[in-house]
């Protein structure tokens, strides 16, 4: 069985004690099997409270970002790219100290709009960050996994089989990061996209067309979850929603999270743990 998990930002906006306190036991008690935590500011991140809290509660942890335009490890200016390898460092020794099973998310440029394809050096510079990530992921024990996003949030990789070419040419041992969100602007379906991944998938978000409750979008789940089930998947499975009842300073703007789909956190994660742990079971 998978382990179902839930984004930290269904809950809290920020990462003080008292958020990360309320997000970690909401998320045990609704039935999850473990959190992501967005590290777009790792320094941020009281590493030890963290651990505490997941260990009190019994819940495993992933980790996720997206560098911006300051720390784009894509950028044609080497200043900028050994910013965004300190960001990656900053980010893994976090994940690491937390306990967290898998770093992923856009690690490989910045999350926003390009105005234009990325040049062969940016590529490159990209390629290059994301070979020496491997590398400390693979030292520090956490699975490092690359997120398929769509053209509005990096020129990179913006489909499945893009993403498999790009690590192909890093040379280096990176899994892939799917989401049913990004899957259905970009890809021809939600079933080709997990069968070119096979056993590369390595980390899956589960999200709606409008980021909002399971079921009420467009996104053909039921397909998805037959893939899924069909290609013996075993890694984390994570519900990741988005609404103005709950505000990151940062990565809400990024996202262009302007509409309020849902107000009640709790009941909107109890509906996706549901959700998924029905088109997730064995048939």
């Amino acid at each position: 069985m998978n382990l179902l998990g839930v984004h930290a930002l269904v809950w809290a906006g920020d990462w003080t004690e008292p958020s990360a306190r309320f997000a970690i036991e909401s998320t045990r008690e609704v039935g999850f099997d473990l959190i992501e935590l967005a590290l777009l500011d790792p320094a941020a991140t009281d590493v030890a409270m963290t651990k505490r809290l997941l260990a009190d509660n019994g819940l495993a942890v992933t980790c996720s970002l997206g560098l911006d335009q300051d720390t784009d490890v894509s950028s044609e200016d080497p200043t900028v790219v050994a910013r965004g390898r300190d960001r990656l460092a900053a980010a893994l020794e976090v994940a690491h100290g937390i306990g967290a099973t898998h770093l992923c998310g856009v690690l490989y440029s910045a999350l926003r709009k390009y105005s234009q394809p990325a040049s062969p050096r940016s590529r490159e510079n990209s390629r290059a960050a994301m070979a020496w990530l491997a590398e400390q992921t693979s030292a520090a024990g956490v699975t490092l996994a690359l997120e398929v996003v769509n053209r509005y949030e990096t020129n990179i990789a913006n489909t499945a089989a893009e993403m498999l070419a790009y690590i192909d040419e890093s040379g280096a041992d990176i899994a892939l990061h799917l989401d049913s969100y990004h899957m259905n602007i970009e890809e021809n379906g939600l079933v080709e996209p997990v069968q070119q991944a096979g056993p590369r998938l390595g980390y899956l978000h589960i999200g709606e067309s409008h980021r909002g409750y399971l079921g009420t979008g467009n996104v053909d789940f039921r397909s998805l979850f037959a893939a899924v089930r069909d290609s013996g998947y075993a890694g984390p499975v994570t519900f990741e929603s988005f609404s103005s009842a709950v505000v990151h300073p940062s990565l809400s703007n990024v996202l262009g999270v302007w509409r309020n789909l849902w107000e009640d956190s709790r009941d909107l994660a109890a509906h996706a743990h549901a959700f998924m742990a029905e088109g997730l079971a064995p048939r």
